[in-house]
């Protein structure tokens, strides 16, 4: 039959997002560094390219899901979905490598930078308390590792009201993780700038909060999804990547919390 199918893909229509993704890009990467050097209108300028990528996304991905609910997701586009995901989490790896990287760089090798006076935490600094607030938000990730598999499991049972729940709580464990680790950063003994220390701390842990941000929106866009019931036990990889995200997030705050609350901190004074 002419025009039939003869294979498991999903070949895709002509779309605008790829072009206006790129743009959106631009936009964003323009604006950040004109705000950043302090050019006019240059926070304005990134406003709007944060909003351009943001409806990108929005668009794009909805169209991902209506293709789904067409029956576009075959089980092989499906597997390379998850690919693609996979893919995807094994570069925000290498991303926080170039992190741990620099804070291993300094700490390892203090001699090298006189401006720590040859030891690590630098000569006059005061650390956080491995022990108090970021043991506490270590406690609550892996709480939210936990019900987030909880409602996975109750999906793959067509329990939907037990994926509601685990969904519930594992978005207020990672709201509450990001409220603790503001109030930390709003009292923190150190600052950003000015040394190699706090410059290496707030980046690797910021950018990590910055993913928790990321996932935690990830699980309230599933979330919203499961009230609206498209989810199955059978097609539901919206929710499994955003679960494999969510573990991704939390393996990457035990390395930090062992290298640069417990171990980098080793020896220094603690605040308070």
């Amino acid at each position: 039959m002419a025009g039939a199918k003869s294979h498991d893909y999903h070949i895709l229509p002509p779309s605008p997002w790829p072009l206006l993704g790129a743009f959106a890009g631009l936009f964003f990467a323009a604006g950040a560094i004109m705000y950043m050097h302090s050019a006019p209108y240059g926070g304005f300028a990134w406003a709007f390219g944060v909003l351009c990528v943001l409806a990108v996304m929005a668009g794009w991905w909805g169209q991902v899901i209506k293709e789904a609910h067409a029956g576009d997701h075959t089980p092989v586009v499906s597997l390379h979905l998850r690919y693609g995901m996979i893919l995807f989490i094994a570069s925000e790896v290498m991303f926080f490598v170039g992190w741990f990287w620099a804070f291993f760089d300094f700490s390892l090798f203090p001699s090298t930078v006189d401006a720590v006076g040859g030891v690590w935490p630098p000569k006059g600094i005061e650390v956080i308390n491995p022990f108090a607030f970021p043991l506490l938000n270590t406690l609550i990730l892996l709480c939210s590792g936990t019900t987030v598999t909880w409602a996975h499991h109750a999906l793959l049972h067509g329990d939907r009201k037990g994926m509601i729940q685990g969904l519930w709580c594992t978005i207020l464990l990672g709201l509450t993780f990001t409220g603790i680790q503001g109030w930390e950063y709003a009292h923190a003994p150190f600052a950003f700038k000015g040394l190699n220390y706090g410059a290496a701390f707030f980046m690797a842990t910021g950018f990590h909060g910055f993913h928790v941000l990321v996932g935690t929106i990830f699980l309230i866009v599933n979330l919203v999804r499961a009230y609206k019931g498209e989810f199955t036990p059978r097609q539901h990889f919206g929710f499994e990547a955003a679960a494999w995200y969510w573990h991704f997030v939390d393996v990457v705050w035990l390395f930090l919390f062992a290298t640069i609350y417990v171990w980098g901190g080793w020896g220094a004074p603690i605040h308070g």
